[in-house]
């Protein structure tokens, strides 16, 4: 199976990622290629159902079923339509994939890593991306860019999360090949040209 075009963007909230896929997403189709782009957990009805469960400020959920619902959400993701869409040979961009996991429920939350990475190979039948694009900014950007009113579940975790969810995502990116970390308190210019070079790179130009 063709995987080598499977991209996924990673990073805390107001990070800055919706913004550079759609960007990327552009560029991609001018050159005549077939995108599909998801985010998680969503991108099929079961999954954008529990998206709905795990971001509802009205439920106090356990950090173990918070953990367990993105996991169930990503297996019918990757089953349904990753998988297929990467046989299609599309390129695949992801608003997140296994690396939120491992950083907001295993840093940020306290969960086993090994745990999170056996369960994250079962559901994914071990697929990963090819490229993951880490926008890195500093949690206290976050209240600059959020309107803290419409705030979700996961949004209202608090500073000390997202700094232990950041401290992750550097870990995770400084020991992974896959990943470029980008500085995401620079201009969309900035960092989409970053991005551009780099795929530029991965797409042998």
């Amino acid at each position: 199976m063709k995987i080598n075009k499977f991209i996924s963007f990673e990073g805390i909230d107001s990070s800055g990622k919706t913004t550079q896929i759609n960007i990327l997403k552009k560029k991609l189709e001018d050159l005549n290629f077939k995108v599909l782009v998801l985010r998680e957990p969503g991108g099929i009805d079961v999954a954008e159902s529990i998206r709905e469960i795990i971001l509802n400020n009205d439920y106090n959920i356990s950090r173990e079923c918070e953990m367990l619902l993105f996991l169930s959400a990503r297996a019918e993701l990757v089953d349904k339509v990753i998988k297929p869409a990467l046989l299609d040979d599309s390129f695949v961009i992801c608003d997140r994939f296994v690396d939120s996991t491992l950083a907001y429920q295993g840093y940020g939350r306290k969960i086993d890593l090994n745990l999170i990475n056996n369960l994250n190979s079962f559901v994914t039948k071990s697929i990963l991306p090819s490229k993951s694009f880490f926008l890195d900014i500093d949690p206290t950007l976050m209240d600059e860019r959020q309107n803290i009113n419409d705030n979700d579940r996961m949004e209202n975790s608090g500073k000390i999360f997202f700094k232990n969810v950041r401290n992750g995502y550097l870990e995770i990116s400084k020991n992974d090949k896959r990943f470029v970390k980008i500085d995401a308190s620079k201009s969309i210019e900035h960092i989409s040209k970053e991005i551009w070079n780099q795929m530029n790179i991965f797409l042998g130009n």
